[in-house]
């Protein structure tokens, strides 16, 4: 009898699981499709339409400028291309070097 009462248990559990799974999967798809207005500074009413009315324009991250305060048209971080070869000998260079002072000059070996 127990084990029945474990079966209608986890049965219903799994159940409501898939229930809200399918209604979760739904609202992400209508919500996918839906557009949203853009948004608007959470400032007062007449800031904004003043903001608006004299066509500023938004201003750009401080990283995207350079030192005059113009827009950088470049990329901002070029990586130099690296062989197979290279990269191998690089970390066969880290495996085999040692350290200078590996803390383990009090220890025994075994």
């Amino acid at each position: 009898m127990l084990h029945l009462l474990y079966i209608l248990a986890f049965t219903t559990l799994a159940l409501i699981a898939l229930r809200n799974l399918i209604g979760n999967l739904l609202t992400l798809g209508i919500d996918s499709t839906r557009s949203y207005p853009p948004q608007r500074p959470n400032i007062g009413k007449n800031t904004y339409q003043s903001l608006a009315g004299s066509g500023r324009q938004a201003v750009p991250h401080p990283e995207f400028l350079d030192e005059a305060g113009n827009v950088i048209d470049e990329p901002l971080l070029v990586m130099r291309s690296m062989t197979v070869e290279d990269a191998r000998s690089k970390l066969d260079a880290l495996y085999n070097s040692t350290p200078e002072s590996s803390g383990m000059e009090g220890r025994e070996e075994n």
